[in-house]
């Protein structure tokens, strides 16, 4: 990519990230500044706002590129305004978690950006699309909903992972796992006490591999189901989980698809991309090759081990 190509449009949460992800984003555009590239930086003033700046970009002829900073629900509504469009993408990972960021091998630092840049590995990005709304990443039903909930409920802006040790710990003595019914491209494959993950990605908070044959471009949807009914049970689904053994349970369900619907005869939290989903019933369907985006080149998912050392800095 040359500075003819065209201007490459910088969409900036300026809530997200801490002093050392608003240095990265001043660096990196430096660097494509002294590359001879007009950057053209705008600061977002709320999650629709965003989507709304990136569907602007897919529009203008002579816009060559989209860079977006921000945590993952900045880069789920920059992706869905530029779903179908052929604008690359590339992610600089300024939120608190990173899923997608993280999973396309990105770190925290300029260097790996700017490897990117340089050499335009471009990949395509399915998306899943939940009651209307679109996600990147992934979806929970049950007690990661609550866990969620519960944490949107007192946020006033950037979230830090110490703000979910109470909502985790209060969530996992209050929480009734509720009856839950799930179908995978019209075969009932589940009905019973339980949560259920739904996504596009391999590993989730801290590296976990709940979804572990999730592949961000293979056209489906990863689902997997832990049949729940107790606290003792949940804390033996997350041991299993942590040695990525819970695939190989009897209490685990593990399948793929493209259209996975979801229904409860309670209400149910939900969370996509870290923020509060509708509640059931849910209908979830993959929408392929959304996006493009730039990847560095022989990246690998971060493993639990860097995301543990990025969460205590």
């Amino acid at each position: 990519m040359t500075p003819r190509d065209g201007y490459i449009y910088y969409i900036v949460n300026p809530k997200s990230g801490a002093t050392s992800s608003k240095l990265m984003i001043s660096q990196f555009g430096d660097y494509l500044r002294e590359k001879g590239f007009d950057v053209r930086k705008m600061f977002t003033k709320s999650l629709p706002h965003a989507r709304e700046l990136a569907a602007e970009a897919a529009a203008q002829s002579d816009c060559a590129m989209v860079v977006v900073a921000g945590g993952d629900g900045t880069v789920r509504e920059v992706a869905h305004g530029l779903q179908g469009s052929q604008k690359p993408l590339l992610i600089m990972p300024c939120g608190t978690e990173n899923l997608l960021a993280s999973e396309m091998g990105f770190d925290d630092t300029v260097e790996t950006l700017i490897r990117a840049f340089e050499s335009f590995t471009i990949r395509t990005l399915d998306m899943g699309k939940l009651n209307g709304r679109c996600f990147t990443s992934i979806a929970g039903i049950g007690f990661d909903g609550e866990i969620v909930r519960r944490v949107s409920s007192v946020r006033s802006g950037h979230i830090h992972h110490l703000d979910y040790v109470w909502p985790i710990w209060r969530t996992l003595w209050d929480h009734k796992f509720p009856q839950i019914r799930v179908e995978v491209d019209g075969e009932e494959i589940y009905d019973g006490r339980g949560m259920v993950f739904v996504g596009n990605i391999s590993r989730y908070a801290i590296g976990l591999q709940i979804l572990s044959q999730a592949d961000y471009s293979d056209g489906l949807l990863d689902v997997c189901v832990y049949k729940c009914s107790n606290q003792y049970e949940l804390v033996k689904h997350a041991v299993m989980t942590t040695f990525k053994r819970h695939t190989r349970s009897g209490s685990v369900i593990y399948k793929q698809g493209s259209c996975i619907k979801i229904s409860s005869p309670v209400s149910v939290a939900t969370e996509i991309d870290g923020d509060p989903g509708p509640n059931l019933p849910l209908e979830i369907n993959v929408i392929k090759q959304a996006v493009r985006v730039i990847v560095p080149p022989g990246a690998k998912p971060a493993g639990m081990r860097t995301r543990l050392k990025r969460m205590l800095g």
